[in-house]
């Protein structure tokens, strides 16, 4: 371990842009965060400003600096996690981007993905990428941007225009357009990558339309790709870890072993499980992916994802206006014995895993003339763990790998209730570290690891410490009786967009 060195991590995420600064011992001594519009164009459409987000990271990056009181030069290497499947095409010469990114929320492209599967794409594209067909992913995303923006198609005739993920954008940007690259997990994301041979997939980009030019060069997680430029924070800095957030965190969380899990609680749920150096295909619509590429070795992953956790939450906030705080809703709901009968499913943009419904919305439903704030609040908080049960459920199932912890992180894992709840509904124990910033720990971990700040992985491993553990203490028959009910009305929303 090198004393006196750090690590600044990048953590750009859907709603805000954060940097951490950390040291050799896993310590934060150092953190910066700035908030981005959405943008919300039509129903079922969500956009962020490109410019935008690279413009709040660098205040983010210089504040963490700032804020720590380190000279840049003492800075071994800066680590990205970003959000994932969210897409910016740009102009190569220029650097601007055509339009903004197009995010993983949106469902513009659902019309697209219906027509894969009539033509029967599905089962191809599940068998070279390990994913389904949604609108979640990003290659029908670049489609559109092909089909819909005129400036997207004349520099894709110039060979100019370039497609990424938001890893690419910000490390294009930051190196000044001299390293244009995505990692495997990213990679593993878009729907265009194949994870069994490790390459773009010809078919699916001639399927799409996507020049082959247009996409970034694909490398491992951990491994020096280029220098963030001097201007950005005074000296140059080795840009040498680069993950996906949620693969980040199942790094971040030590899950180095086969059967490991964890789950982050943020914008939306995402539980993955490390299945080692095989990919397992799921039978219950999870993913196989892309854990990460470190030294030569590719590590696959299961997940399942939940799009709506902590924008639930939000919408308590900010849509019904019931609370100022988040942690006002953990007051609401323990301020009542159950939620009275109301079930709350945030189907705001569609199901995830394991209904994969892009015209499912979110549904409250058994309410009566006692329903109060406190009952909606409780079962909105309930809904956020009880669709990660769905998720742990499957995973357990088709992975055969008894799990017997689950490692928690994100925003929303700082409730006690829920994490309570959560592990009453899995009947295991629910673990949360000491440092809940996994996503920006595991970039971290990435980056050190090029660079030597840490030998491997059991040096990596003595970082992490438990916090909290919470066990189950519900009757069963209670938790099967709440994973009944929250299954009626599940079956109720899906489909909803369809019907006349």
């Amino acid at each position: 371990m090198q004393i006196g060195k750090y690590i600044l991590a990048l953590d750009q995420g859907t709603t805000s842009s954060r940097a951490i600064l950390f040291n050799a011992y896993g310590a934060v001594v150092g953190c910066g965060q700035k908030a981005f519009r959405q943008y919300y164009p039509k129903p079922g459409y969500v956009e962020h400003d490109p410019v935008e987000i690279l413009e709040t990271q660098l205040f983010a990056m210089r504040e963490a600096v700032a804020q720590a009181g380190v000279r840049a030069e003492d800075i071994a290497a800066i680590g990205i996690a970003n959000q994932r499947e969210t897409t910016v095409a740009w102009d190569s010469v220029t650097g601007v981007p055509v339009c903004n990114a197009i995010v993983w929320q949106c469902r513009r492209t659902a019309p697209e993905c219906e027509r894969l599967k009539r033509e029967g794409l599905d089962e191809y594209i599940h068998g070279t990428t390990g994913l389904v067909v949604d609108a979640y992913f990003s290659a029908t995303k670049m489609k559109w941007i092909l089909g819909n923006v005129p400036a997207a198609r004349e520099l894709a005739v110039k060979g100019r225009l370039r497609f990424g993920t938001i890893d690419t954008w910000l490390i294009y940007s930051l190196t000044d357009g001299q390293t244009f690259v995505t990692d495997v997990s990213n990679a593993s994301r878009t729907m265009l990558y194949d994870i069994h041979h490790l390459r773009w997939d010809d078919r699916l980009l001639r399927e799409f339309g996507i020049p082959r030019s247009a996409l970034p060069a694909v490398v491992e997680s951990s491994g020096i790709v280029g220098m963030c430029q001097s201007p950005v924070l005074g000296t140059e800095i080795p840009i040498a870890g680069i993950a996906g957030d949620q693969h980040a965190a199942l790094f971040g969380q030590c899950c180095f072993e086969p059967g490991m899990a964890k789950n982050t609680y943020g914008t939306g749920c995402f539980t993955l499980m490390n299945t080692g150096e095989s990919p397992v295909a799921s039978s219950s619509g999870l993913l196989t992916t892309i854990g990460w590429g470190v030294k030569g070795k590719i590590v696959y992953a299961l997940e399942g994802s939940a799009f709506h956790a902590g924008s639930a939450i939000d919408w308590l906030r900010d849509g019904l206006k019931m609370i100022r705080a988040p942690h006002e809703a953990d007051l609401l709901a323990e301020s009542v014995e159950d939620s009275g009968g109301a079930v709350f499913v945030p189907a705001f943009t569609g199901l995830g895993v394991p209904y994969w419904d892009m015209y499912a919305r979110g549904i409250l439903i058994g309410i009566t003339r006692g329903t109060t704030n406190a009952h909606i609040a409780r079962a909105v908080l309930e809904s956020i763990a009880l669709e990660s049960f769905d998720l742990f459920r499957c995973m357990r199932e088709d992975s055969g790998m008894p799990i017997r912890e689950l490692r928690v992180d994100g925003g929303v894992s700082k409730s006690g209730f829920i994490m309570q709840l959560q592990s009453d509904l899995i009947r295991c124990s629910v673990c949360r570290p000491c440092c809940v910033e996994t996503t920006a720990m595991g970039a971290a971990m990435l980056a050190g690891l090029a660079v030597g700040v840490w030998q491997d992985m059991r040096e990596l491993e003595s970082l992490w410490k438990a916090q909290t553990r919470f066990s189950p203490v519900m009757e069963e028959e209670k938790a099967e009786k709440m994973i009944a009910r929250w299954h009626r009305a599940v079956e109720r929303c899906r489909g909803w967009e369809t019907e006349e």
